[in-house]
């Protein structure tokens, strides 16, 4: 299909504007679904129902009205709207891979915020609420719950600004959105994870017992998680710079491997056990593969609720 093309991450590097990669991938995305799982006004039909003054006049099924010369509304799946609220990580460690020999490909930053684009360009052409939260160790912008073309923008533009200086203290900022946003809104984080475990794990707990659907979207890159280095490497902390160690790879491969499963496993298991929806994903993954995560998730949420 050749819409594929613009899901592939290594094309998306190379285009500059946030927007138009969100574009791209969204109408690619959509143009080769069959059926989505996922609802809105404009995606399932359920039924007919009779006019009654107030409805939506948009909703009108005209065809109807001139077989039987009387208003019928077209009625679709779960309609009333969605309210999604995007935590976007912008620590540190989210500007990997950063130096020059690494371009044309993404880094996760580039990675995670072409989703959250994407995701809040979905939604609101789906006539769904989203909003916008980018972090670190603190708020660092925020957008409330909105659904109109200017809030898509203003939602770029935060992206677009976004400086990725500082660490990652997830578990306060988490206890802080799960008191902030309201009961049943649909919390998607989309980070790295890069922070101490059991604080991740104690801030996405406190976010469910806020009786909010989570969605966890864990990115990686695919250094991080195939650790492919052969040669002799420096490695260097982005959240801690005075951390540096050159070393043999090959020598930690095995260990190292071992530990990141550990601590994927570890969220992964969390997740499941509080009936938070994980989705682990790699910047060489196509977007599609973490839009189609959401929409199962939301497809779930949605039977769980019926």
């Amino acid at each position: 299909m050749a819409d594929r093309q613009y899901l592939n991450p290594d094309v998306l590097a190379r285009i500059s504007s946030l927007e138009f990669r969100a574009r791209q991938v969204v109408e690619g995305f959509v143009s080769g679904m069959h059926r989505s799982p996922y609802r809105g006004y404009s995606v399932e039909f359920a039924q007919h129902r009779e006019y009654v003054p107030g409805d939506d006049l948009r909703h009108l099924d005209w065809r109807v009205f001139g077989k039987s010369d009387r208003y019928y509304i077209k009625q679709y799946e779960e309609e009333t709207n969605l309210r999604a609220h995007l935590l976007l990580d912008c620590s540190s460690s989210m500007r990997y891979p950063e130096h020059d020999a690494k371009r044309g490909r993404m880094s996760k930053f580039e990675y995670a915020a072409t989703l959250a684009a994407s995701l809040a360009y979905l939604l609101i052409h789906q006539q769904d609420a989203v909003g916008l939260t980018l972090f670190d160790d603190e708020i660092r912008a925020e957008l409330p719950t909105l659904s109109n073309q200017k809030h898509l923008r203003d939602i770029i533009e935060r992206i677009d600004a976004a400086r990725l200086e500082r660490p990652t203290k997830a578990k306060n900022l988490f206890q802080q959105f799960a008191t902030q946003y309201r009961p049943r809104t649909v919390v998607v984080v989309i980070s790295d994870l890069l922070a101490d475990v059991k604080e991740i794990i104690t801030g996405l707990e406190r976010l469910r017992y806020g009786q909010h659907e989570v969605v966890v979207m864990h990115i990686l890159d695919q250094d991080e998680r195939e650790f492919p280095f052969m040669d002799n490497t420096q490695f260097e902390g982005l959240e801690a710079p005075e951390l540096q160690v050159l070393c043999d790879p090959q020598s930690l491969r095995t260990a190292y491997l071992e530990a990141l499963d550990e601590f994927v496993s570890a969220i992964r298991t969390s997740c499941t056990n509080h009936r938070i929806d994980y989705v682990g994903l790699s910047t060489k993954d196509p977007l599609d593969v973490a839009l189609r995560g959401y929409l199962a998730a939301r497809a779930h949420f949605s039977k769980a609720r019926a």
